[in-house]
C-alpha cells in the first residue's frame, strides 16, 4: 500500500513559478512510475508528466513541455513538479499518482493540491 500526499500549490501571477512535492509512504515507492495529473473545473483529468522509478524516462504533455520538469528522490520518497512560466491555463487541480496499471492510469492517487495562476 501507497499513500501520497501533495504540497506547494498556492496563488501564483502569469509567468511565475511553483514547485509541488508528492510525498509517498510505503518501502514500494521507488518501484513505481510515477505521474503528475490535473484537473480543472468542469474538465476531465488529463495528464501532465511522468517519471519512471529509475528516473531515467520522463515523458511530458506537450501543453507544458519546456516549462515542467518531473523528478524524483528516491531516498526521500519523494516526486517533485518544478513548473515555471505558468499561465493562466494552468490552473486546476494537481494530483500525484504512483503505481501505473496502463498507459495513463494508476492504483495509488493523492488527494490533490490547488494551483491558481491569475494574470
Amino acid at each position: 500500500q501507497v499513500q501520497l500526499v501533495e504540497s506547494g500549490g498556492g496563488l501564483v501571477q502569469a509567468g511565475g513559478s511553483l514547485r509541488l512535492s508528492c510525498a509517498a509512504s510505503g518501502r514500494t515507492f521507488s518501484q513505481y512510475t510515477t505521474a503528475w495529473f490535473r484537473q480543472a473545473p468542469g474538465k476531465e483529468r488529463e495528464f501532465v508528466a511522468d517519471i519512471f522509478w529509475s528516473a531515467l524516462t520522463t515523458n511530458y504533455a506537450d501543453s507544458v513541455k519546456g516549462r515542467f520538469t518531473i523528478s524524483r528522490d528516491n531516498a526521500k520518497n519523494q516526486v517533485y513538479l518544478q513548473m515555471n512560466s505558468l499561465k493562466p491555463e494552468d490552473t486546476a487541480v494537481y494530483y500525484c499518482a504512483a503505481a501505473r496499471t496502463s498507459l495513463r492510469e494508476y492504483r495509488y492517487w493523492g488527494q490533490g493540491t490547488q494551483v491558481t495562476v491569475f494574470s
